[in-house]
């Protein structure tokens, strides 16, 4: 990141399909023609992990840090391998254009992806490159696949609520449910296999097209999870096995009360006796699907906000500090070169910062924080940016620029923007101008969420913290991204040296 670039926030579930969700079939190929036409140099997703309509469909709540999320397999993709034939689809649903409908969609896809498994039984399980695949992806795979299993096999309880020889890994147990539940376990493997397979060439496309993937790392995992489950020493748990404290941030921009996301908190004592070795693991494993990752929340690897198990917000916490440095010089031990961008949104203290310019990671800039205040001061205006950061209009977790612009921003907010660019611009400029604003700045990247390219209002937001339900559905229209809009932008990142 330290030539001048652009690119674009879109997540997979967002592009257009006729299965009622974005996948990596062929409208995620033509988003990096897209992408190529238009001059453009990254494509920034979400985290790509299972999602679980428990959790509202968040990819920052995912049942694993490592599996792929089944629902943006291609299935006209797996026609063109030979698991599944057109005969499959019949009594095919229609879904709206616009969002997804996530239960509908998993009622279909699985339905589909059964069929592929029966097809794929018959001579795919004995090939090279299946158990290639299976071999080296163990270390995860075999702990998740067999999490899948005994979640069904009980009813979808919480782990630690399952019989104690089981909650516990005791190996007998674990040996006979792994020969008990065989086929469940086969066919989560398959699902994993399909989707790693697909992501996979469509990295090799990317990169054909040179485009950058930035990947999207949550700092935390999911309690319910094989990552805890088979771990629970890497966390603060009590002696049930449940979480002793949860995490979160204090009050804040988004929320009055902060944030209370029920992830358990990491105990960094026990990792780093064992050398960090999961969270090297972890990055190994992004790093081989993306060229660069976001991590998001990255001040909790400073400090982070520990609030008891019971509490009902994120009020009454505590800032716990972490190994900062010695994490980092044994990540960079093992990887000298680590392409992190640092979430580094709200109130962040000196030591984030110092850590950071220590370890040249860059952090964000985001253009609608820009205007609330004295525009001269805010280290979000434009003529505050450094190089050695990333500027987005939004992100997922934002308004889009028109819906904020429409009811987000007060008075003295759009008064300060108007006396900053010089003129009154109305609902249909406005996105145009933060577009501009960001490709002139005098950072070496910007992304621009795919949403504010469009100038599409509230609507088209991706998501709403603090709220549990509604968010992650939004879906590009077929066709939005004409020729036209790719001429556009490329006029744009020519004129600001971004192409």
């Amino acid at each position: 990141m330290k030539n001048r670039s652009s690119g674009i926030l879109l997540h997979f579930s967002s592009l257009p399909s006729a299965f009622g969700i974005g996948d990596m079939g062929p409208e995620a190929y033509r988003f990096v023609d897209f992408l190529h036409d238009s001059g453009q140099t990254y494509w920034q997703v979400l985290p790509v992990n299972p999602v679980e309509q428990v959790h509202g469909n968040s990819p920052y709540n995912s049942i694993s840090a490592f599996a792929g999320n089944p629902l943006l397999i291609s299935p006209e993709l797996m026609i063109h391998d030979g698991l599944l034939r057109k005969k499959d689809f019949s009594g095919f649903p229609s879904f709206p254009q616009d969002s997804v409908d996530f239960e509908g969609v998993s009622a279909l896809k699985q339905r589909l992806f059964n069929a592929a498994y029966e097809r794929f039984k018959k001579n795919g399980t004995n090939s090279v490159e299946y158990v290639r695949f299976c071999c080296e992806h163990a270390r995860w795979l075999d702990d998740f696949a067999l999490f899948v299993a005994l979640k069904k096999e009980f009813g979808g309880a919480i782990w630690s609520d399952w019989p104690c020889d089981l909650r516990d890994c005791e190996q007998n147990a674990l040996k006979g449910v792994e020969v008990r539940f065989r086929e469940a376990i086969g066919y989560t493997k398959f699902l994993q296999y399909v989707f790693f397979k697909q992501y996979m060439a469509l990295k090799e496309y990317c990169r054909e097209q040179n485009i950058q993937i930035i990947g999207d790392i949550p700092i935390y995992v999911n309690y319910d999870s094989p990552d805890v489950w088979k771990n629970p020493e890497l966390f603060k748990l009590n002696e049930w096995k449940k979480p002793a404290f949860i995490a979160g941030v204090p009050p804040d921009y988004f929320s009055a009360t902060g944030q209370l996301w029920g992830n358990p908190v990491y105990n960094w004592d026990e990792l780093k006796k064992q050398g960090y070795l999961w969270w090297i693991q972890r990055f190994e494993h992004n790093l081989n699907l993306f060229d660069l990752v976001r991590v998001d929340h990255f001040r909790g690897f400073i400090a982070y906000w520990e609030v008891g198990a019971g509490e009902k917000t994120a009020v009454h916490g505590n800032w716990i500090k972490a190994p900062a440095e010695d994490f980092f010089k044994t990540l960079l031990r093992r990887f000298p070169v680590l392409p992190v961008l640092a979430e580094d949104l709200g109130v962040i203290n000196a030591d984030v910062r110092e850590i950071m310019h220590q370890y040249e990671f860059p952090g964000m800039k985001v253009l609608l924080f820009a205007f609330g205040g004295a525009p001269a001061k805010n280290p979000y205006t434009p003529h505050n940016h450094v190089k050695d950061c990333v500027v987005y209009t939004g992100t997922h977790d934002n308004n889009t620029v028109k819906g904020w612009f429409e009811k987000d921003a007060g008075k003295e907010e759009k008064e300060n923007f108007f006396r900053y660019l010089g003129r009154t611009v109305t609902p249909d400029e406005i996105s145009g101008e933060f577009l501009r604003m960001a490709m002139m700045s005098v950072a070496n990247t910007i992304i621009i969420p795919v949403q504010d390219i469009l100038n599409l209002n509230a609507e088209a937001r991706m998501n709403t913290p603090s709220t549990a339900s509604g968010n992650w559905k939004w879906r590009l229209a077929p066709g939005a991204l004409t020729p036209e809009i790719a001429e556009m932008l490329k006029e744009l990142t020519e004129i600001y040296g971004r192409d």
